[in-house]
């Protein structure tokens, strides 16, 4: 079908193209005659002086009026409107029933003629049926059609605001996590993951929204480093450098001395100041 759709786009592409051309054919054929008699008046103008014809001033006087009409001539076919004459406007007719024909031809052969298309549910019956080789929006087209089967499942919830992220849908899956700690409030990931997704939706911004899921990440488990991290990056930007250092402390400890997160993450951290 995509092959039958593409091979009708170029026919009728190369159906355009002929009505142009042939529309720019017609109109250029009476201005590029007279083009061409202006240039053979000139050179026959310039074989008179040559020949002792003609003296100065009169071939002087007659080549100004023969490139005069020149650029007249030049003129009116720059404004001149495009128009096709009748034996072009056959041609183009000949090219666009031979152009559908064609693609009509492809489709016959390739395509499936009589053949409904098949419904979204369809695709999601046969995705569901090879999940490890499916791309995020489809494992998020699966996954929604188990939730709408069971609401109240957590790991559905999960699962589905995890590919609904990863499909660069950062407000699907704010709306999956957000029932998701609906029903497990002390889930520390969950709101983690929500934060991150409410910062993605944001073009980066950790507004107070976001803030406020971390902080609730955090409390209900610290070790969320991820949550750790945007506390920090959030009070850095607002000039907090104490609670700065405190979210980011334990996310530098936590990370090997080699690791480029953490060299990054110590040269951004604001130094204490002396008592």
């Amino acid at each position: 079908m995509i092959v039958f759709w593409m091979m009708t786009g170029l026919a009728a592409a190369l159906a355009a193209l002929a009505v142009l051309g042939g529309a720019r054919r017609g109109a250029a054929a009476a201005p590029q005659a007279e083009i061409a008699a202006g240039l053979r008046e000139i050179e026959e103008l310039d074989r008179l002086k040559a020949r002792g014809l003609m003296d100065e001033a009169a071939h002087a006087a007659a080549r100004a009026e023969a490139a005069r009409r020149l650029l007249a001539g030049e003129a009116a076919q720059a404004d001149r409107p495009v128009r096709a004459g009748p034996r072009d406007r056959l041609w183009v007719l000949a090219g666009i029933g031979a152009a559908t024909a064609a693609a009509l031809g492809l489709y016959v052969l390739v395509g499936a003629p009589g053949l409904p298309d098949q419904g979204y549910e369809g695709r999601v019956d046969q995705w569901a049926e090879t999940p490890d080789a499916l791309q995020p929006p489809q494992l998020a087209a699966v996954v929604a059609r188990v939730v709408r089967e069971r609401p109240d499942d957590p790991q559905a919830l999960a699962m589905l605001g995890a590919a609904r992220f990863q499909a660069d849908d950062p407000l699907g899956a704010a709306s999956a996590f957000r029932r998701l700690v609906a029903l497990r409030p002390d889930d520390g990931q969950a709101w983690a993951r929500l934060g991150e997704s409410l910062v993605r939706a944001n073009d980066d911004r950790i507004g107070a929204d976001a803030e406020a899921a971390f902080r609730e990440a955090v409390r209900h488990d610290p070790d969320q480093l991820g949550a750790r991290f945007f506390l920090g990056e959030a009070a850095l930007r607002r000039g907090d450098a104490a609670q700065t250092r405190a979210q980011w402390r334990p996310l530098i400890a936590a990370l090997d001395p080699s690791d480029p997160r953490r060299q990054d993450l110590e040269r951004r951290m604001p130094p204490a100041r002396a008592q």
